[in-house]
């Protein structure tokens, strides 16, 4: 299993004389033509070259240094993946790839921090429990089931919405449908997934 801490912590052998860095499009490059094998000094040189860089850019857009540590971690990891299952199609551009990853990683984020912010509009949970209990959470496996109970359309447009991030506009032109009409259906699609988790924690 990867391990990024032993990636940036290798250490080449006593003994060994090493080479003259390469450039990153040269490590790149070797850590293509390694797979299946591991060449873990180009590996670990990548890592020390573009970490820092990715970890900037995560201080810049998500002001936390928790934040941008996870995201340095989380892009090294999936950009040397990639270089290993030659993925990247120009080595000679890694740089670019890799902070290409790291914006997608950060847009990502925010879609999801977007997306659960709707599904607790759409869903509200009084989160001040009773008798100092902690409130009871989210049941995804029912929720799951009552979602796919619903007609198959309404269905669609809630997945569309609150998972796929998309406005009524967007969703309508994906279903050839008007905004109106969008809004008509997530409205019932909502009412009766209510409808369905009330009832089914009725039965619990």
């Amino acid at each position: 299993m990867f391990s990024l801490e032993r990636a940036i912590s290798y250490a080449p052998p006593m003994g060994f004389e090493a080479p003259e860095p390469d450039d990153d499009a040269a490590l790149a490059r070797r850590i293509m033509a390694s797979a299946p094998a591991r060449d873990a000094s180009a590996e670990a040189e990548i890592c020390r070259r573009l970490g820092p860089r990715v970890r900037l850019y995560g201080l810049k857009h998500l002001r936390n240094e928790a934040a941008a540590a996870d995201l340095m971690q989380d892009v090294l990891v999936m950009v040397l993946q990639k270089l290993r299952d030659g993925a990247v199609r120009d080595p000679e551009q890694v740089v670019s790839f890799v902070l290409g990853t790291a914006r997608q990683m950060v847009i990502d984020g925010r879609r999801g921090a977007r997306r659960r912010v709707q599904i607790l509009e759409a869903f509200p949970v009084d989160l001040t429990p009773a008798d100092e209990e902690a409130p009871e959470p989210l049941d995804t496996k029912r929720l799951g089931r009552c979602l796919s109970a619903l007609p198959e359309r309404e269905r669609t447009v809630l997945v569309l919405t609150f998972y796929d991030d998309r406005s009524a506009d967007a969703v309508a032109a994906e279903l050839g449908l008007s905004a109106g009409n969008v809004r008509v259906i997530r409205h019932r699609g909502l009412e009766r997934l209510r409808g369905c988790l009330e009832a089914a924690g009725g039965e619990a």
